[in-house]
């Protein structure tokens, strides 16, 4: 018998992959592999792993001003997703943070509600 109990993983995967077309590859690309110089890849990106508890923030509130991945500085807005909800933005993280040559381990929805208790 299957105990399923909240705050555990979210590892819908297809839904992460769902929300990141539906939401992100327009700008990022369909492999992560951003923009040139204006917008940053995902795919293989450093900031992902040196940002992992602001990234939740990130997503929900956009991101304004310059940042660097992978040594390159970008400075483009981001627009945020307010709509999704924690256990969406988990999907979506797991997603991008384990696609593209990326490895992270595994997020909860309990860890995304705490961090986004701390967005300024």
């Amino acid at each position: 018998m299957a105990v399923t109990l909240p705050g555990c993983f979210s590892s819908n995967k297809n839904q992460g992959e769902r929300l990141y077309v539906d939401h992100c590859s327009s700008c990022h690309g369909g492999e992560g592999q951003g923009l040139a110089r204006l917008i940053p890849p995902l795919a293989g990106a450093d900031y992902l792993a040196l940002h992992r508890a602001e990234l939740p923030c990130l997503l929900r509130h956009g991101q304004k001003g310059p940042i660097v991945v992978n040594g390159v500085t970008y400075n483009y807005v981001m627009p945020g997703e307010k709509g999704m909800s924690p256990a969406q933005l988990t999907n979506l993280l797991n997603y991008i943070e384990n696609s593209w040559g990326n490895k992270s381990k595994p997020r909860t929805i309990r860890e995304v509600e705490e961090q986004l208790q701390n967005c300024r």
